[in-house]
């Protein structure tokens, strides 16, 4: 890998940015001194120092985010963006999937494309649980048709979900489909409507309740294997 990569990668800014400190002479390899911008090392066994602090490489991050409500998910640092609150100098990092604006919540911010593709893709059927709070009290007919899978108005159909009742006027449900807006139009489709909507879990990886709103914190490695499984 260059030199310049393995840098930007490890939080040190942009590929420019990067350059200006190889060219201040403040990189060394294996205790000695990089002056090549394109210089190749091995990730795995180089010893890389900037201003004599040692360089510790990791090609992926992976970070829980406890969402606000009132914000996008994003990459564009609009003043409504969920990366805002994500002050990291990692390069290219991301949301795996997507909150509504109105919604609060689990988000995995990462840059590992491959495991966010596998935690996504229909056929792995990852289950995703929220809390929902509605307008009217669901009855019977209503937990039979979101348990067996229920069509809208227009022939549209969702996949069998899981739900029990935590108070009066709210549910947790578990969907494995994430379809667009799929949890506010399984509800509008029996009459009634969404007034909150909170993420708390992805597979098996639980919102910490420590988190508030807009705080985030990286992964135990217990969180990460568990989510790597969808890989295997």
């Amino acid at each position: 890998m260059r030199i310049d990569k393995y840098l930007s990668k490890s939080g040190y800014g942009t590929r420019n940015e990067v350059k200006k400190i190889i060219k201040a002479k403040r990189v060394f390899v294996n205790d000695s001194l990089c002056e090549k911008i394109d210089m190749h090392i091995d990730e795995n066994s180089d010893v890389v120092y900037v201003d004599d602090i040692l360089v510790e490489y990791e090609e992926f991050h992976y970070f829980m985010f406890h969402k606000p409500a009132g914000y996008v998910t994003t990459t564009d640092l609009t003043t409504d963006s969920i990366m805002n609150f994500i002050d990291e100098p990692y390069q290219d990092l991301f949301a795996c999937g997507r909150l509504d604006k109105d919604t609060e919540g689990l988000l995995l911010i990462t840059n590992d494309g491959k495991l966010s593709h596998a935690l996504l893709a229909p056929r792995n059927h990852i289950e995703k649980e929220y809390i929902v709070r509605c307008v009217h009290e669901l009855n019977d007919e209503d937990i039979y048709k979101i348990e067996n899978g229920l069509i809208e108005e227009g022939g549209n159909t969702f996949m069998p979900a899981k739900i029990f009742q935590s108070d009066p006027l709210e549910y947790h449900i578990i969907i494995c489909e994430g379809k667009f807006h799929e949890i506010k139009r399984i509800f509008l489709a029996l009459d009634n409507e969404v007034t909150y909507l909170k993420r708390i879990r992805m597979k098996n990886l639980i919102l910490d309740e420590n988190l508030a709103l807009g705080e985030y914190r990286k992964l135990t490695n217990d969180e990460l294997e568990n989510l790597k499984e969808v890989l295997s």
